[in-house]
């Protein structure tokens, strides 16, 4: 009898480690924020937020699960949609570091509903909607990214700068290699767009990536003016 309740626990304690393993649904995060200079240094243009134009900062752009395949899981659970009441502390902070260039003008709510339906979703196993904002604000805050580069000599204001350097800046902020996204100005020159930075399922705390993102950056990138 004892041997049997013994089998039981066992059997019971392992499908408990396997979903727990399960939980997670991923396998870490790609922390991604977006310059807007070369947002909106396009030929489809931008338009600021109804809260007024942002700061001269990089912006988040999302807090992304992915695996280490290289895919990643999207809207993950219909039945846990975005509520605006669960980060109304955050809602200044959000206005000002991850707002919506997009035209027409909006408040940012139509961006933050399509990142948490789309991508927190798949994170609510270890961060509420609440935590998931207030880690990927926080992640900014660690980040320094502006910072970092004008510190090395790279800013914002039209110049040229070997991606080399501005990789290596990063590194130097945070301790972690990232990986830059470049989307072209309407003369067709290559501009720093997105910054990629890995992070560990808790959502706090930067990593090495398992994967690569896809790169499409020159050796030679322009940084514009925002």
């Amino acid at each position: 009898m004892e041997y049997s309740m013994f089998i039981k626990l066992l059997v019971w304690q392992s499908l408990a480690a396997m979903a727990l393993c399960q939980s997670a649904g991923f396998d870490f995060f790609y922390f991604v924020q977006q310059w807007p200079g070369s947002y909106c240094d396009t030929s489809q243009g931008c338009c600021n937020p109804t809260s007024g134009q942002p700061p001269s900062d990089f912006g988040i752009h999302g807090l992304w699960p992915n695996y280490n395949s290289g895919s990643y899981p999207s809207n993950c659970d219909s039945s846990n949609p975005f509520d605006p009441s669960q980060i109304q502390d955050l809602l200044s902070q959000l206005q000002t570091e991850w707002p919506s260039l997009t035209c027409p003008s909006s408040d940012g709510t139509s961006f933050w509903t399509h990142e948490w339906n789309k991508h927190g979703t798949c994170s609510e196993s270890v961060l509420t909607e609440h935590a998931y904002f207030a880690a990927a604000l926080n992640l900014k805050s660690q980040a320094k990214t502006l910072a970092s580069l004008t510190a090395a000599g790279i800013t914002p204001n039209g110049s040229f700068y070997n991606l080399s350097d501005v990789l290596a800046a990063i590194k130097q902020g945070t301790g972690y290699d990232a990986y830059v996204q470049c989307n072209s100005d309407e003369n067709g020159n290559s501009q720093l767009y997105q910054i990629y930075i890995c992070v560990d399922t808790t959502g706090q705390n930067f990593i090495e990536c398992p994967v690569a993102p896809n790169q499409n950056c020159p050796s030679s990138i322009e940084f514009p003016s925002f």
